[in-house]
């Protein structure tokens, strides 16, 4: 397989940037991670599908409690996308001094900033490769403006492929 052709071809996905957040199953320990692999999957019932790193926290945090949320980024928050590239620690109701506050049906962060956000449950997961891929139900949704969402081609970060 030619790799540069490879990369080249699927770097043409056209990737959103999001903010995933989990929680631990006491609460107190919360994770937030930059992904860009989240697709809906469904409308009856509303089903998202988001790729999580096999070994990070977040991933941790929703094979143990089921729930996660997605935090949408505005186009003019590349900022908040470069800080959840690594992680942070919690913060009273912030995180990487990003405020939030907790869901109300899983309890997961949703960060006062992002213009949309939905909270889900897992349903289903496929585990192959370095990501797994949990589809969440979404249980709850929210909308605090219509901002566009940021696009990865937009910023020219492309990785992977």
């Amino acid at each position: 397989m030619d790799e540069d052709a490879k990369k080249t071809a699927l770097r043409m996905i056209p990737y959103g940037m999001f903010v995933l957040t989990s929680k631990s199953k006491d609460g107190q320990d919360i994770g937030a991670a930059t992904v860009n692999w989240v697709t809906q999957t469904s409308f009856a019932p509303p089903l998202v599908a988001v790729g999580v790193k096999g070994d990070s926290g977040s991933h941790a945090h929703i094979t143990d409690t089921g729930v996660f949320a997605v935090n949408v980024i505005g186009k003019d928050q590349l900022n908040t996308a470069f800080n959840f590239f690594k992680s942070h620690e919690r913060v009273g109701d912030s995180i990487g001094g990003e405020a939030f506050v907790a869901g109300p049906e899983t309890g997961c962060p949703l960060l006062t900033n992002s213009p949309a956000w939905w909270e889900c449950k897992v349903v289903g997961k496929v585990d192959h490769g370095d990501h797994t891929l949990f589809v969440g139900e979404v249980l709850e949704a929210g909308l605090r403006s219509e901002d566009q969402t940021i696009l990865m081609r937009d910023h020219n970060l492309n990785y992977g492929g």
